[in-house]
């Protein structure tokens, strides 16, 4: 039997590390929120794909008010934002059937591509948790930082070779990332990936988009208007 797909969107967060008075999923990209792009990604891929935005509680009300405003004709379910990623992942969850594919996608990554997103889902079918990541490109150092706030080397030497950076959308079969969920909250649990694999879920790795650049910073923003400017992802 066919799993239903479903998408929970993470935009929970109050992003202070833009320095802007609006929360960086609701700033705008020619002329819609970030957090629409997103969302229009997958709706062009999967297009009986079911949504769940989890949201801060007070922008609740403008983000459905701007959906009719706006005819963003995208039926969601709302879900508020909890005390952490890990906390807001889990409100989102009650609202996702056993059975299913769930996709758990931060808000601020509007670049996947359409292509890529079925690619990712049709991996899931077969393997129940699937990661898209990349190899990382720079060379890394491990420093430890004195008293005095300057930095020195670690004795630790990385091997590059081996490092991968992890995106998202991280897949899964839903009832097992409902079980992994009850587990305790640890700070360990950085993204949904570490979540599954404490509760011992395998994890199945494929190859990531250059492209699906996380917008958190302004200088990120300044990169989304210019890979705007420049692409289209189909």
């Amino acid at each position: 039997m066919e799993r239903k797909k479903y998408l929970v969107v993470t935009a929970g967060g109050s992003g202070t590390r833009m320095g802007a008075f609006l929360p960086k999923q609701f700033m705008e990209l020619r002329g819609k929120p970030i957090l629409r792009l997103t969302i229009e990604r997958f709706m062009e891929a999967c297009e009986d794909i079911q949504v769940i935005t989890v949201l801060p509680s007070s922008y609740m009300g403008s983000w459905r008010d701007y959906c009719v405003r706006e005819s963003f004709h995208c039926p969601q379910h709302l879900v508020s934002g909890g005390f952490t990623r890990f906390h807001s992942v889990q409100n989102a969850l009650e609202q996702v059937p056993d059975g299913a594919l769930v996709a758990i996608h931060d808000g601020v990554r509007p670049f996947m591509s359409a292509l890529k997103i079925r690619a990712l889902f049709d991996l899931a079918r077969e393997h129940p948790a699937v990661i898209p990541v990349l190899p990382v490109t720079d060379t890394l150092k491990v420093l430890e930082k004195k008293a005095d706030g300057t930095l020195v080397a670690a004795p630790e030497v990385v091997d590059r070779s081996r490092i991968y950076g992890a995106q998202t959308p991280q897949i899964f079969h839903s009832e097992l990332l409902k079980k992994a969920y009850t587990q305790g909250f640890d700070t360990l649990f950085t993204d949904d990936a570490s979540v599954a694999r404490k509760y011992g879920i395998p994890l199945t790795f494929a190859e990531g988009e250059r492209l699906n650049i996380k917008i958190t910073t302004p200088e990120d923003l300044v990169l989304a208007q210019a890979i705007l400017s420049q692409v289209s992802p189909k």
